[in-house]
């Protein structure tokens, strides 16, 4: 069985092939990169998104010797994400599946971000980590759904990246400009950590980190700055939950899982408590059409699927709003 997988929540359009066995066959992607400065804008990037569909899709559903794929479903990015980016993902995979006479797989993005991590990684019922623009939560898969343990109580680590970035006319992505900025700082500054239990809140970190900036402070340092009293934030969130699940396994997927010293920080807690540290591979870390294949294959398999007429977005969708009933009860 192949699953042809869409994916356009926000900055990416994405297309991939997945057979049964996970393995990801074609992963085929373009991203819409505002300039400095400058977030999103939904309308720009459903207008990227509108204009390399065709030639993703095509790339994507190619094989190595010249011949076509045949997918046996279709899977959309359903949501969470970018309004007029969904329906962009959603009308070309309708399309396809009307005229391909396939079965259509609606699939909540973030969940494709765990399924493919633990697909990839072989991982069974992990305290699952998931970082990126639109997500920042500690999970646990109970009862057939993600349970949520603990997130962020305002704005998502990605963002907090990302917004500061542009706040500094670091190019996009502003999490991996932060990154690079992070390793020349040598100076903890003083910033607000804000952790509440599990919960974590970030939106005072933000404007406390963007106003010594303003204020002269050096770039480097207050890179390197920002990024240490976030993940210390949600790395003491994460032990927490750790002790309290008592899992043996620790998944970190999403955008900022690409991260090097999140994946430090995350790794050091799992060793200091026998639990095994499962990063996703770097390359399937950010908004992919492999996530969306992935977890459309396995949706499909478990007998998710949606009539044509019936295939909404829902850009704003929780994850302890799905039915995950693939990953094995414990």
């Amino acid at each position: 069985m192949i699953c042809l997988g869409v994916e356009s929540t926000a900055h990416t359009f994405g297309a991939s092939m997945v057979d049964d066995d996970d393995r990801v066959i074609t992963n085929v992607n373009s991203t819409y990169r505002p300039p400095a400065g400058v977030g999103i804008h939904p309308r720009k990037a459903s207008e990227h998104h509108a204009a390399v569909s065709d030639s993703i899709i095509g790339k994507a559903i190619r094989s190595s010797e010249g011949g076509q794929f045949d997918p046996d479903a279709i899977a959309y990015s359903a949501g969470p994400g970018l309004g007029p980016c969904l329906r962009i993902g959603a009308t070309v995979s309708r399309a396809l599946a009307s005229y391909l006479g396939k079965p259509l797989v609606p699939v909540h993005h973030g969940v494709a971000h765990l399924d493919i991590a633990m697909s990839l990684g072989h991982v069974r019922d992990p305290l699952a980590i998931l970082v990126s623009g639109g997500h920042t939560a500690i999970l646990v898969h109970v009862d057939r759904r993600w349970r949520v343990y603990g997130e962020t109580q305002d704005i998502t680590l990605g963002n907090v990246l990302d917004m500061f970035a542009r706040e500094a006319r670091l190019p996009a992505p502003g999490g991996a400009s932060v990154e690079r900025a992070a390793k020349e700082g040598h100076e903890l500054l003083n910033l607000p950590y804000t952790v509440k239990g599990n919960d974590v809140a970030y939106s005072g970190l933000l404007t406390a980190a963007t106003n010594l900036m303003k204020q002269g402070a050096n770039l480097e340092d207050v890179c390197y700055s920002l990024q240490e009293i976030a993940f210390s934030m949600l790395s003491e969130a994460v032990e927490r939950s750790l002790v309290q699940t008592r899992r043996n396994e620790v998944l970190l997927a999403g955008g900022v899982a690409a991260n090097s010293r999140l994946k430090e920080m995350i790794g050091s807690i799992a060793e200091d408590h026998d639990a095994s540290f499962y990063p996703v591979p770097i390359e399937y870390s950010g908004d992919c059409g492999a996530q969306i294949a992935c977890s459309g294959s396995l949706a499909f398999r478990h007998g998710v699927m949606v009539a044509e007429q019936d295939s909404h977005v829902t850009p704003r969708w929780r994850m302890d709003e799905v039915d995950v009933p693939w990953i094995p009860r414990t």
